[in-house]
């Protein structure tokens, strides 16, 4: 496990503590929720542009299926 020194303005740092105290954690266990969700959401991203670019000059047919599923639910 790493350690990582964090620079943040006073009032931050309250703010924090009381976000943390409030959902009954320390300051470090609602940061380490908080980076996984932000490292969630750009796996995601990452993932989404990787299926994008492998989808590229397939819009067209893209469309035909989803009016062919369109259709069949009719």
């Amino acid at each position: 496990m790493g350690a990582l020194t964090l620079r943040l303005p006073d009032h931050k740092h309250e703010r924090l503590k009381e976000l943390a105290k409030s959902k009954g954690m320390s300051v470090n266990h609602l940061l380490d929720e908080v980076t996984t969700l932000i490292l969630a959401e750009f796996d995601l991203k990452t993932q989404f542009e990787i299926r994008a670019q492998r989808g590229q000059g397939k819009a067209e047919r893209g469309l035909e299926l989803l009016a062919k599923a369109k259709s069949d639910k009719q």
